[in-house]
């Protein structure tokens, strides 16, 4: 559908679209108020053409070398389709996917799925918290730092952190269909155990949300003082399932490949837009909703592990598993409560400035 575009233009294309919708959410909060309803159905008409837009458009892109790991799981699926044995020694869900689809679908519908699968649960967690803000919540899921590359490059990665967030959508009424999708994210990418042990250990901490701060803070100097022997310490625990491992220590080829290691100052500040919002909220605004603190738990402890192993090898797939939930951890309050003067332009400049962060990076 879209292979009449040259490849190298594929992504920027999406870039510059996203920079378009940002700009537009962010003029239009300037204009007017934020309980305007006929102005609040125009930014979610708008998120329903942009989530219909951006499925066609990731899901049915080529299939090529410059995705990266697109033509590895392309290939996995031809084994498949030529009658090669179920892989069940790790991420048995995904495995299992590839698998069933080779039996029924052509290679480009698999893509497809995935791609629907990845986006979809970020439209029904919207739905579910936000309400008739769904809008902005969903636009700023598709403005994140690594949205693209983890629907078009990271698939499995990408998968298992969806079916995390759908997971969060029962949150409220449904907690064991949310320990299923938990369990369900884990088999899909075993590097998930990161957000879901974070989540477990934040539930520890709800009426003690000033922790969480403590906890992601001594993280800094500690990542410092230990340098790569917090790589080597999680590796030796033998907690970690071999493909999460790997992402610690890495290769001599894998280093060589991933052009920044090293203590990463520009994730650390990105990271730590997360934890400002939550001590705004939380410890300044005295937000008491219990589902925000332990959203922002999970977060900020999954993200203090990340900076215990910021000089790991592919350390930004470890920043990713905090990440993912950076989007509603800064906005989920704003949209539920009236917390600061002239909130529509304020969420407006959120959305703007948060993907032009995205932005930079890409084009710097």
């Amino acid at each position: 559908m879209f292979d009449w575009i040259p490849i190298q233009l594929y992504t920027p294309i999406y870039y510059q679209l996203m920079m378009v919708v940002t700009l537009f959410v962010g003029l239009h909060a300037i204009s007017f108020e934020l309980h305007n309803k006929k102005r609040l159905s125009e930014i979610r008409i708008l998120a329903i053409l942009l989530f219909i837009f951006i499925i066609f458009y990731m899901g049915l892109r080529p299939i090529h070398r410059v995705f990266t790991d697109m033509r590895t799981y392309s290939n996995a699926f031809e084994r498949y389709q030529n009658g090669a044995a179920l892989r069940t020694d790790r991420d048995v869900l995904f495995q299992r996917f590839i698998w069933f689809s080779a039996k029924i679908m052509t290679v480009k519908s698999f893509f497809f799925i995935s791609s629907l699968l990845y986006i979809l649960p970020m439209y029904i967690f919207s739905r579910t918290h936000f309400k008739k803000y769904w809008g902005i919540s969903f636009i700023l899921f598709l403005s994140s730092f690594s949205f693209w590359a983890y629907g078009v490059n990271g698939i499995r990665n990408g998968l298992a952190t969806s079916l995390f967030i759908w997971g969060l959508a029962f949150y409220k009424d449904k907690k064991v269909v949310m320990i299923v999708f938990f369990a369900l994210a884990f088999y899909m990418h075993a590097s998930l155990i990161i957000p879901i042990a974070a989540f477990l250990t934040s539930l520890l901490l709800l009426k003690r949300p000033k922790y969480l701060f403590y906890i992601w803070l001594v993280a800094i100097p500690l990542s410092l003082a230990g340098g790569n022997s917090w790589n080597v310490f999680f590796e030796g625990l033998g907690l970690l399932e071999e493909r999460t491992e790997g992402y610690i220590i890495g290769t001599e080829e894998a280093m060589e490949r991933f052009s920044q290691t090293g203590f990463r100052w520009d994730f650390l500040l990105y990271s730590s837009i997360g934890i400002i919002a939550g001590w705004f909220f939380i410890i300044k605004k005295k937000l008491k909703d219990s589902f925000y603190i332990h959203l922002f738990g999970t977060y900020a402890i999954a993200n203090a592990f990340w900076i215990l192993v910021i000089t790991a090898a592919y350390s930004n797939r470890f920043a990713y598993l905090s990440w993912f939930l950076l989007a509603p951890v800064i906005i989920y309050p704003l949209c539920k409560y009236n917390i600061v003067k002239n909130q529509y332009k304020v969420l407006g400049a959120i959305v703007f400035l948060y993907f032009l962060f995205t932005y930079i990076m890409y084009f710097k």
